[in-house]
């Protein structure tokens, strides 16, 4: 009998044979992303099919369109052309050629969605988080038995085009690029607790904190708790900040405690980062690009709440695969991987 797999096969049996090897070809519509299996959609979105029909359900209200007129863009379409642009951090005529849509399209259905993921950042950016302040506490106390911590703070610098105006050196920040300087505090989930995108690039850290409301809110003691900063900042109260020259085993423990415990926030970056290419280089006006950054902020809230599958390569970095995407990124992590992520969002 003649091989199965050869192109001029003349047996009639090995015609059979290969018919029944054939795989079906399966032809789906490009309009209906959900329509596609998860790992084709968790790789183009970051989001998996049961997370973007929530996130249909959620911004649906706010997004859809009165009428089909002028072919007009579904609600799934919407948050996939939104979710591509975000996750890919290419131009707007890149995701359009992908999508086969038009770039001005493009354009306007990411603004739409974005300031519509902003709209709910007092629901998913919450201080001290979603969950229970003892709880927050007795999750960075598992990471270095640092006792009585309800968050981590630090800012971080946000690429933007450079902007035009009076106000251009304002931006530059002192790597003496255009930036968004943005703080986050974050839990030991990973998870965004507070939120600053306002800032150009040239204000300090510390400025920043102190300007925030949620600093007032801590120096009045409303919250039973402290943060962990590094040392531009200065320690009080409800900030603790490294020591600077440790010379006993207490000080150098303290110290290593809080380098442990404060890399929660490092990895926060390096998570929000690699989910969302787009935070490397934001190509739009510093207005537009504080909206972006916080609709970034609310969908990775949203997807460490959902526990959504994070970038396999981020997971290949720490060296431990997880056992399946149900668990959260940090649940299996050593030390030594800890600092080896906390360094992640000077170079990623």
């Amino acid at each position: 009998m003649a091989c199965p797999f050869l192109e001029d096969v003349l047996d009639e049996e090995a015609r059979i044979l290969r018919r029944a090897f054939r795989r079906e070809r399966v032809f789906r519509d490009s309009s209906h992303p959900l329509a596609f299996g998860d790992d084709y959609v968790i790789e183009r979105y970051r989001f998996s099919g049961d997370g973007l029909r929530y996130l249909c359900r959620l911004l649906s209200p706010k997004i859809q369109h009165q009428t089909a007129r002028s072919h007009a863009l579904t609600v799934p379409q919407m948050i996939c052309v939104t979710l591509r642009w975000l996750a890919s951090g290419s131009f707007l005529y890149s995701v359009g050629d992908a999508e086969n849509l038009n770039k001005g399209t493009i354009c306007r259905t990411v603004r739409c969605v974005c300031l519509a993921l902003k709209s709910f950042s007092n629901i998913f950016i919450t201080f001290p988080g979603h969950r229970r302040p003892l709880y927050i506490k007795e999750e960075f106390y598992k990471i270095a038995a640092f006792p009585n911590i309800i968050g981590a703070v630090e800012c971080t610098h946000i690429r933007i085009r450079h902007p035009s105006g009076e106000h251009e050196g304002d931006y530059i920040n002192r790597k003496s690029f255009h930036s968004i300087n943005v703080q986050m505090i974050c839990d030991a989930d990973c998870l965004v607790s507070n939120l600053e995108a306002k800032w150009p690039g040239s204000v300090h850290d510390s400025r920043v904190f102190r300007a925030s409301p949620i600093y007032e809110r801590l120096s009045q003691g409303e919250f039973s708790g402290v943060l962990l900063g590094d040392k531009g900042y200065a320690c009080q109260s409800f900030l603790l900040t490294p020591l600077a020259d440790p010379q006993t085993p207490p000080q150098q423990a303290y110290n290593h405690a809080h380098t442990k415990t404060r890399a929660r926030i490092e990895m926060t970056f390096g998570l929000l980062k690699s989910r969302f290419q787009c935070l490397h280089h934001l190509r739009i006006s510093p207005d537009r690009a504080c909206d972006v950054i916080a609709a970034c902020v609310v969908l990775h809230n949203i997807a460490g709440l959902r526990k959504e599958r994070p970038p396999e390569w981020l997971l290949m970095l720490t060296g431990k695969m997880l056992p399946s995407s149900r668990t959260t990124l940090m649940a299996d992590l050593s030390g030594s991987n800890i600092l080896q992520v906390s360094s992640l969002n000077f170079w990623i």
